[in-house]
């Protein structure tokens, strides 16, 4: 069984949702803090012991390839100024040379088609899809997790997390069967199934395992919803010769791909900081305290 070194990441999505700040930024290179969106799902890959960074990008995409090389004026002048601290960290995110991979999603033609496009990249080995809309906050990272029931398991691995049963028919859905190390196994995968037909309440929340076979299937793959190639389908054509785990992740997930969980992921990772929880905890109640009273917000 082939270790799990490479990683995808679909980049190439315009981000229409948050216009006009998506008009020359790729949204994958909005801010949550300090870190932009792609940086917190790449360290999430890398922790999982993942080598090979593949991004499938698109038009004016270029600064993400930039975020991902070195500057040498910025660590000079850090280095010139005396900031350690901060060279030192630049350097931690920093992959080493060839860890990274670029490739052009040149049609939108869906998450299916995108992944398609790193075939010649990942080659014949399981490979590691993480959409970088989706960030997690949790003690041991979601990929990290999966990985380790991949070694035990073999197969596909699709991480699922809980959802009101009431929303099930929003979501990905799949059934669960019976457990196996830290996850279970998968008896069926339906994608926004009708209300009051779905096999459980686990939704797919962007985190897979894959095997290289994907590759041929999504290939030959007829659109589906939205007249794109759908990755659903294509797993649903795998499923029928391959092995489906679930790995249930209980940490928390932030949809950066919409406004609102953008916002809240902003407000959760840093109230998880030392350095800025008790201020920011501070200015929430008294935002929160204006808004019930119905006071206007200050200037300052």
């Amino acid at each position: 069984m082939k270790k799990v070194r490479k990683a995808v990441f679909p980049v190439a999505g315009l981000g229409t949702r948050f216009l006009p700040a998506t008009k020359a930024i790729p949204k994958e290179m909005l801010t949550v803090v300090d870190r932009p969106v792609i940086q917190y799902v790449v360290d999430e890959a890398r922790e999982a012991g993942i080598e090979h960074f593949i991004f499938v990008t698109g038009r004016n995409k270029a600064v993400i390839e930039d975020h991902f090389d070195i500057q040498f004026e910025l660590n000079h002048t850090l280095a010139q100024r005396g900031k350690d601290d901060q060279l030192a960290k630049l350097q931690r995110l920093q992959p080493l040379p060839g860890q990274t991979s670029f490739t052009r999603q040149q049609e939108p033609l869906g998450l299916g088609h995108a992944v398609w496009c790193a075939r010649e990249l990942v080659g014949d080995e399981p490979f590691a899809l993480l959409l970088p809309d989706m960030i997690m906050q949790s003690e041991k990272s979601c990929m990290k997790e999966m990985v380790e029931l991949y070694d035990h398991t073999g197969g596909n691995i699709i991480a699922v997390q809980e959802c009101d049963p009431a929303e099930a028919h929003k979501y990905g859905i799949v059934g669960r069967g019976e457990e196996t190390h830290n996850g279970f196994r998968i008896t069926s995968m339906v994608e926004k199934p009708k209300q009051g037909t779905a096999p459980s309440n686990l939704f797919i929340n962007g985190r897979y395992i894959l095997q290289p076979e994907i590759f041929a299937i999504l290939e030959s793959q007829e659109r589906g919803a939205g007249n794109e190639i759908q990755l659903t389908d294509g797993m649903l054509r795998l499923e029928q010769d391959q092995r489906f785990f679930g790995y249930h992740y209980r940490g928390r997930t932030f949809d950066c791909g919409s406004p609102e969980g953008f916002v809240e992921a902003n407000v959760a990772f840093a109230l998880a900081r030392h350095d800025l929880s008790a201020k920011m905890a501070g200015a929430i109640e008294e935002l929160l305290g204006d808004r019930s009273s119905g006071k206007a917000p200050s200037a300052g």
